[in-house]
């Protein structure tokens, strides 16, 4: 057994006082940010999004009056192309 390994590793985990430089900044001199035109319409598109509501009921609700009346018909072959559109996407 070697007690010497066990010295080096108490010396990697031993506590040591970390010395802080505190920084003075000159006067006058102020910190800046700068968003570019990405990020600006970047989050002109993220405010749009959360505000827009989640159901859009202009087009929700005619689909349900026809569903509920029993007049909405979906074409089979609409349906299908549809289905397959989506399954070759994937």
């Amino acid at each position: 057994m070697r007690i010497e390994a066990y010295n080096q590793v108490q010396q990697l985990y031993s506590s040591s006082k970390v010395s802080r430089e505190t920084s003075v900044q000159k006067k006058g001199q102020l910190d800046q940010v700068q968003f570019s035109s990405q990020g600006l319409s970047l989050q002109a598109a993220t405010a749009a999004v959360k505000n827009a509501p989640d159901i859009r009921y202009d087009v929700v609700e005619p689909l349900k009056k026809a569903i509920a009346e029993g007049t909405y018909n979906v074409s089979g072959e609409s349906f299908a192309e549809k289905l397959l559109a989506k399954y070759e996407a994937l």
